[in-house]
């Protein structure tokens, strides 16, 4: 099974790290926060991977050309012009970087990269800049068991702000970053049925748009429901809170 990563957008939001290098590629414990998504799949078995680059895309493929130097002891023969590898920890991952444009919307990338979906019985899509603990095998098997087009993780938004606990007047305390109102939202980490793509018209299309309510009006929209931890990374704040929960040693999404 293949999981497609949306990989190509400005990051306007988190422009300090994203004038240098594509959001995908802003590092959490010193890597990528690409490489920790392609981990979570990777922990359930998916290690085939479908990578939609647009804004500094060539980064992404620099980074993955580079990868065994990066994760692997080696020794460097300039005379022979040999490099020989050992210690090796890379992970068994197949990887297809695809240009998708710089300026195409999420269902535009998606279609971009049909050819390397349009095959199989089903995938896995989610945007390449948030993590979560969701058990990728449980909402594999949900979705096969719905037999619809699509699945779309629901999950609660982590709170912003801090909320006064009061009576009255009488500040009695504050609840730390509680979650939102209660209601849930599209938390990415789709399971689809190639089918689809029938749903996106061109690069113009936003999937999270038109496609997806099609898809609900049609009744072939299924929500798995994730309680447990989801975290974007949008803002430079949220990017410093993955990295105190990584540095803790308690990263709720690693898994693996």
């Amino acid at each position: 099974m293949k999981a497609v990563i949306l990989a190509g957008g400005l990051g306007t939001r988190i422009a300090e790290e994203t004038h240098l290098r594509p959001k995908p590629m802003v590092e959490i414990g010193g890597r990528p926060i690409l490489w920790h998504i392609m981990k979570i799949y990777s922990a359930h078995g998916i290690n085939d991977f479908v990578i939609c680059c647009g804004y500094k895309g060539y980064l992404i493929k620099e980074y993955f050309l580079n990868y065994l130097a990066h994760v692997s002891d080696l020794t460097i023969d300039l005379g022979r012009r040999e490099t020989i590898f050992f210690n090796q920890r890379a992970e068994p991952w197949r990887i297809s970087l695809v240009d998708t444009g710089d300026a195409t919307m999420t269902g535009g990338r998606l279609l971009r990269v049909a050819d390397h979906i349009r095959d199989e019985k089903l995938f896995c899509f989610t945007y390449g800049d948030g993590v979560a603990d969701i058990n990728i095998t449980d909402s594999i098997a949900f979705h096969r068991s719905h037999d619809k087009a699509a699945t779309i993780t629901a999950v609660r938004p982590p709170g912003r702000y801090g909320a006064l606990q009061a009576e009255g007047t009488c500040v009695r305390g504050f609840a730390e970053k509680p979650s939102g109102d209660g209601g849930m939202i599209n938390g990415g980490f789709f399971v689809l049925s190639p089918k689809v793509l029938d749903e996106i018209e061109g690069d113009c299309t936003v999937w999270e748009a038109a496609p997806v309510e099609n898809l609900a009006r049609k009744g072939e929209l299924m929500a798995f429901h994730h309680d447990g931890f989801w975290q974007p990374m949008d803002t430079l704040r949220e990017k410093t809170i993955l990295e105190k929960l990584w540095a803790s040693g308690e990263a709720p999404w690693k898994i693996w």
